[in-house]
């Protein structure tokens, strides 16, 4: 009878496991003949993050890392990959871009583990089917999504199963697999914090209201804090294993209380709890400005008001990430709720659950970790209503046949939603071949260290394939080190030069003081100001924004270290009003200080007499006049710029109006039409990116493609 039920344990997360994987290749087979999404014959990733982690991987395999350089080669992500790529007989493009699949696939074993404890793998069963395709773990899990997601929800679902089985059996062993799945869930994840506490938490309620005088948890607590102190991975690591070999031992039961007491102290003195508070101001008590402190008290753009996943959504919205539609979430918790009567111990899974609810105020992100408790609920919910209905039956014969009957259409109703939604999530890749070429093809142009101005949504791939440095990417985004780039894209040529070279010069300064702040005590180092607050004075200002103005003059600049590239990508443009957002601000009061006008479109018509824009815009041709709304502006400037069938760029500029307050620009190239006014018409990207035109003291083209341009800093 044993090897007949491991032998359906077995089958039942084969089977699981093979649909998760199976359903993600839906994606290659959609897209299988699509070039534009293959570089060098292989499928690119489809996040930007990705890129993060690829760089390390890179770097680790290479055996090559720059000084300062934001290379993660001590990430588990890269090291994992690197074992992958050392091990298996695939290429490093095939790994990353298979893997979260496969990583992914795995949420169905501690599902079916789960279930078949509690002597319903049926449940289980089911449960690994919905939660592995369930929309929002799909959506980060799915082929092409190299990020720590891939794991994410994996390990805080083996760790739910393992103190559900400690709390079930109270055997030792699952003492030592929970702590070692703590540490495991902290390598691979180290924003792990907040769950392992909401675990331990909710266990040490629970003692204290009904298990006081049972040693057996009070151990369990220890151990957990002992694997969740702040201290590197390979001395927690020790210390559990050596914690665990006492607890094995009867003898030193009666310390058990001192055990605790020390784990708590050491928890607190090794940092523990200070990680968990800084994700709770990241992502609940979020504001829209960040100050910098010191010498100079300086306000910048929180990036947080920009990020989807970190807003606020509705509750379909919720409801459908969770389950992929709305009654199959609330049916979950009915179903959830039925499971915590009949097995008390299924509050241990209230921790995930709590955290995917946090997404209606916290952000998209968190539902994610919802999905694999939700899964259970509605898939025991199915179960216990199939009983129901047998139960209502005098006829066994029939009863058996409308119980298969509702158990098959139940399953696929929950199913189909999300399997829908999987055929219908047709995610691109990060960026498509031509761009990929162009990167590739800069990487023999630059050093190294060279820098490349961009910004941060495209960080990550630029240092990935053309191996450079960058000042702001996918991790690195504040509103302080944002405001400089988003300053250099939407000002005019002379004052974004100057600041580039000075922003680059100062960045590797500080740079070196963070490194040399890690050997010292924390009392003895020195406080890294903002580099905008150290150029303001450094220069003998006191005022941020007279030294902001003092940019479109000449200036003494810092010697040039290493050469200064800008990337201006066509992508940039629909998002370039948020970009130039994190600039218009007082630095110094954090307030708002213009609004700058930055239109464009592609639904249009013409009319004869008059351009329809959109959204009440239009252009009365003869008058050169432009309609917003109730107002009327005198257009400056008809520009149109187009690429001839050499591919070689031209414009043709009209002067309407010499004091109009607005200018239009036709790129017929991407049948595009853009309306702006003097200050976005004057601001280095649309020059040098829309019009090409750029100062030959400050700039040179390097690599001019119609969907991204290069242009070298010559100061």
């Amino acid at each position: 009878m044993k090897s007949k039920i491991s032998f359906s344990l077995i089958f039942c997360i084969f089977i699981a496991f093979v649909f998760s994987f199976v359903v993600r290749l839906i994606w290659v087979y959609q897209f299988n003949d699509l070039e534009s999404f293959q570089f060098a014959g292989q499928f690119m990733i489809n996040t930007n993050d990705g890129y993060y982690w690829a760089e390390g991987a890179r770097d680790l395999l290479s055996g090559i890392s720059q000084k300062y350089d934001l290379s993660p080669i001590n990430s588990a992500p890269a090291w994992l990959t690197y074992v992958a790529v050392k091990l298996l007989p695939f290429s490093f493009e095939s790994i990353i871009f298979y893997m979260p699949a496969i990583l992914g696939s795995l949420i169905v074993i501690p599902l079916i583990l789960i279930s078949h404890n509690l002597k319903m793998i049926e449940v289980g069963f089911l449960a690994a089917l919905l939660a592995s395709i369930a929309v929002s773990y799909y959506n980060r899990t799915m082929v092409g999504y190299y990020d720590t997601d891939m794991l994410t929800i994996v390990f805080p679902t083996f760790l739910l199963w393992s103190l559900i089985l400690a709390f079930r059996t109270q055997e030792e062993k699952y003492l030592l697999i929970t702590a070692l799945e703590i540490i495991a869930y902290r390598w691979w994840y180290p924003q792990s914090y907040s769950l392992e506490f909401a675990f331990f938490g909710l266990i040490l309620l629970y003692t204290l209201l009904f298990q006081r005088k049972n040693l057996f948890y009070y151990q369990l607590l220890s151990i957990m804090l002992f694997a969740m102190m702040g201290l590197d991975t390979l001395i927690r690591l020790l210390i559990v294993i050596g914690v665990y070999g006492v607890f094995r031992q009867e003898k030193w039961q009666k310390y058990t209380y001192l055990f605790l007491g020390v784990a708590t102290v050491l928890f607190f003195l090794s940092g523990g709890f200070e990680p968990i508070w800084v994700q709770l101001e990241r992502y609940v008590f979020k504001e829209a400005i960040e100050a910098s402190e010191g010498k100079l008290s300086l306000h910048f753009f929180s990036v947080m008001q920009t990020v989807r996943e970190a807003g606020q959504i509705s509750f379909t919205v919720f409801a459908e990430r969770i389950s992929g539609h709305t009654l199959t979430f609330v049916f979950s918790l009915v179903g959830y709720a039925l499971l915590l009567k009949r097995y008390p111990v299924m509050f241990l899974a209230l921790p995930l659950l709590g955290l995917g609810c946090l997404a209606l105020w916290g952000g998209l992100r968190f539902t994610i970790y919802a999905v694999p408790v939700c899964a259970l609920g509605i898939s025991y919910f199915i179960f216990t209503c199939n009983g129901w209905i047998l139960s209502s039956f005098r006829n066994e014969r029939l009863g058996n046949f409308v119980k298969s009957a509702f158990v098959i259409l139940s399953s696929l109703a929950i199913l189909y939603p999300n399997l829908l939604h999987v055929m219908n999530y047709r995610v691109p890749t990060v960026f498509n071949q031509a761009e990929v070429a162009q990167l590739d093809a800069l990487k023999s142009q630059l050093q190294r260290e060279d820098y490349v101005v961009s910004w941060w949504d495209y960080g990550y791939p630029l240092r990935y394939y053309s191996d450079v440095k960058t000042l702001i990417d996918g991790g690195k985004h504040s509103g302080e080190v944002n405001f400089p780039v988003s300053f250099m894209l939407s000002n005019p040529m002379d004052a974004a030069a100057r600041l580039a070279r000075l922003e680059v010069e100062y960045t590797e300064k500080a740079s070196a003081l963070a490194e040399e702040n890690k050997t010292k005590p924390k009392k003895e180092r020195t406080k890294n100001l903002s580099n905008t607050a150290k150029m303001t004075l450094d220069y003998g200002f006191k005022d941020a924004n007279d030294f902001l103005d003092a940019l479109q003059t000449p200036l003494v600049l810092p010697q040039k270290t290493r050469d200064v590239y800008f990337y201006l990508p066509y992508r940039m443009m629909s998002i370039f009003p948020t970009v130039a957002q994190f600039s218009n601000i007082d630095v110094m009061s954090g307030k708002t200080v213009r609004e700058p006008f930055f239109y464009q479109t592609q639904q249009f018509s013409d009319q004869g007499a008059t351009l329809m824009f959109g959204n009440g815009i239009v252009l009365d041709k003869a008058k050169g006049m432009l309609k917003l709304g109730q107002k009327e502006l005198a257009v400056k400037y008809f520009i149109q710029t187009s690429y001839t069938p050499e591919m070689q760029f031209s414009k043709a500029q009209n002067l309407l109006h010499v004091n109009g307050a607005v200018s239009i620009i036709y790129m017929q190239a991407y049948n595009t039409f853009l309306i702006v006014d003097e200050a976005m018409l004057n601001s280095l990207y649309v020059q040098l990116f829309v019009l090409e035109n750029y100062d030959e003291r400050f700039f040179e083209p390097i690599s001019l493609e119609a969907y991204a341009k290069v242009y070298k800093l010559k100061i």
